[in-house]
């Protein structure tokens, strides 16, 4: 009985294999990947687009105004960081430190009593006078625009007849605007101590704040070379916050 020859694949049937084996790439998939790759190019470029936008949509002299008004505000914090470092050396250093001490814990109670709303404050700023016949300005308009102030360096701002803190709260009423309690009604003028040009820059940045306003209601923003805060913040006590105990070191 002849042995018969063990039969062997061939080329082709090693490449079948090896084709049913190795997952398949289909023209579908790759179109799909292809759609996925544009679509990430086409947010990466919207996104860098929405980030240029702010500043490119602006005319050339509302980018210079920017540009100064940063200028300023670095040689301000500048100027403040020196003023801060001589009293600390006139603190350590020197017979009359005792006095200087005082006179330094006076002034900081006099800052401290202005940003609290507790003292009246003078000083150059603007005011803002905002007539509303339609009453369509709510509580998030006026809020929006005290925001815009501090964020532009305002220390010390009035509205109608009401200390604005960071305690402030803003409500809709029938007919106007409940501040901490007190119904103001249109129109509603704003008292704001800082630098002016800076304040009114980002009060009147196209597509800021005074933009914003319902058609119904004009704002009109005048810088002041002398203001005066004059209403004042009724400090509460607090009735949960207590004072937490200094830390102890450790060693």
């Amino acid at each position: 009985m002849s042995d018969t020859p063990a039969l062997e694949p061939g080329p082709g049937a090693w490449r079948r294999l090896a084709a049913g084996i190795r997952p398949g790439v289909t023209r579908a998939q790759i179109l799909g990947a292809l759609l996925v790759a544009a679509l990430g190019f086409a947010l990466v470029t919207q996104l860098r687009q929405n980030n240029e936008e702010g500043l490119s949509s602006l005319r050339q002299s509302d980018l210079v105004r920017i540009l100064d008004d940063v200028g300023e505000r670095r040689d301000r914090l500048a100027s403040e960081q020196s003023d801060l470092q001589s009293q600390l050396r006139e603190l350590t250093t020197g017979a009359n430190g005792s006095q200087a001490a005082i006179a330094a814990a006076r002034d900081r109670l006099g800052v401290l009593g202005v940003l609290a709303g507790t003292m009246a404050a003078q000083g150059p700023g603007i005011e803002v006078y905002i007539a509303d016949p339609a009453t369509a300005v709510r509580a998030p308009a006026l809020l929006d625009l005290v925001q815009e102030l501090r964020d532009a360096g305002a220390e010390a701002i009035q509205l109608g007849q009401v200390r604005v803190v960071a305690s402030t709260a803003f409500t809709d009423v029938a007919g106007g605007v409940e501040v901490d309690g007190t119904r103001l009604t249109p129109p509603y003028t704003v008292l704001a101590i800082g630098d002016s040009q800076t304040m009114a820059t980002a009060l009147e940045i196209p597509g800021g704040v005074i933009a914003s306003l319902p058609q119904t209601a004009r704002a009109t923003v005048a810088a002041r070379a002398t203001l005066t805060v004059s209403a004042l913040h009724a400090v509460k006590a607090p009735q949960y916050a207590r004072p937490a105990s200094p830390a102890s070191p450790s060693g």
